[in-house]
């Protein structure tokens, strides 16, 4: 009898430990699955933002080429007087002449072709057209200081005011704070001009009368960014003086105090030039560039003009980078310049797709 009882006994024990077993297998069957599903949402979920990211990529790419498309038609009109239909490869001769009709100089044209051969693919001439921009310095705005001051410089005329309004109101768009300092004190109608736009883009400014200090607007523009901790500071300077010694002490005298006014400041000198000049604007950077050093491009009025092809020639012979393209009158008319998205959107006029 007592054996009957033991033997039940062990029976429970064996019972209760297959209990245990199946119940802890159990658990961690369940725990591997809920980690798999895991593991598969959080997949998916990483593939839907790549895809996501690809497609916002994809869009702004397509919308900057069509930017470009809108602001070069006139380029596209005097490209499509040489090559009126579309082909998959172009003769050597016929390239030549669309490339002089876009006013790129003949110099680079020869740098560009040489080597190529008779029928021309679109793959050849983008890597040649592209390569012409990579003697520009690669310029990396991250980690940039606080405030980051830049300075305008160019002619009059050039659409300086127009684009440091267009830069402004990028900057506000882009989540951050900016005050412009009315640096052109030679001409009471800059001052005017830029109190209008800074008015109408609600951003601060710090302006005086005509004929004061302008490096004084400069340093207390950079103090007042300084003091109210606002991320980017933008000024305006003078594109014309009594003589042009006049010109270059007044620049450097700007520079000199940005730098009094904080460390390492201005950040970047850039030089607005002219679309509709062509290449006759490069004489105009390479005389400022001698005066205080210019660190890179704007072009404006990209859209009034045929000579697009002479945005090659400015980058090349300046060895600079173009950081904007403004192609219109609008605030929001300022795009930031693509090598590769320019080349594509001319490219696009003169050849079929590619296979």
């Amino acid at each position: 009898m007592f054996s009957f009882f033991k033997k039940k006994k062990e029976e429970e024990q064996v019972e209760k430990v297959e209990e245990e077993l199946i119940q802890e297998i159990s658990e961690e069957i369940t725990q591997t699955t809920e980690e798999k599903i895991e593991e598969v949402i959080t997949e998916n979920i990483v593939q839907e933002e790549e895809k996501k990211e690809e497609i916002v990529e994809e869009l702004s790419q397509e919308e900057k080429k069509g930017f470009f498309s809108r602001a070069l038609s006139k380029t596209f009109d005097n490209i499509k007087s040489v090559v009126p239909h579309k082909k998959e490869k172009i003769a050597f001769d016929e390239i030549e002449e669309l490339l002089i009709e876009a006013d790129m100089e003949y110099e680079i044209i020869e740098k560009a072709m040489d080597g190529l051969p008779e029928e021309i693919t679109r793959k050849q001439l983008r890597h040649r057209l592209v390569m012409l921009f990579e003697h520009a310095p690669d310029v990396d705005l991250s980690n940039l200081p606080k405030p980051f001051v830049r300075l305008i410089i160019g002619v009059n005329g050039a659409g300086k005011t127009t684009t440091i309004a267009k830069l402004a109101n990028k900057t506000k768009k882009e989540g951050h704070s900016v005050i412009l300092g009315a640096g052109d004190t030679f001409r009471a109608a800059a001052i005017e001009q830029l109190a209008t736009w800074a008015a109408k883009i609600d951003v601060p400014i710090i302006k005086t009368k005509q004929g004061h200090d302008a490096s004084a607007v400069a340093y207390d523009t950079i103090s007042s960014a300084v003091a109210k901790n606002i991320d980017n500071v933008i000024i305006d300077t003078a594109g014309r003086l009594q003589t042009q010694t006049n010109l270059s002490n007044e620049l450097k005298k700007i520079v000199k105090v940005c730098g009094k006014a904080m460390d390492g400041a201005p950040h970047q000198k850039l030089m607005i030039l002219d679309g509709t000049q062509g290449n006759t604007a490069i004489a105009q950077a390479k005389a400022f560039n001698e005066m205080v050093g210019i660190d890179g491009i704007i072009v404006t009025k990209l859209d009034g003009t045929a000579k697009g092809g002479a945005l090659f020639s400015i980058s090349n012979q300046l060895e600079l980078p173009i950081f904007f393209v403004g192609v219109g009158e609008k605030q929001d008319d300022l795009i930031e310049f693509s090598p590769d998205n320019f080349v594509d959107s001319i490219l696009d006029q003169i050849y079929t797709e590619e296979k």
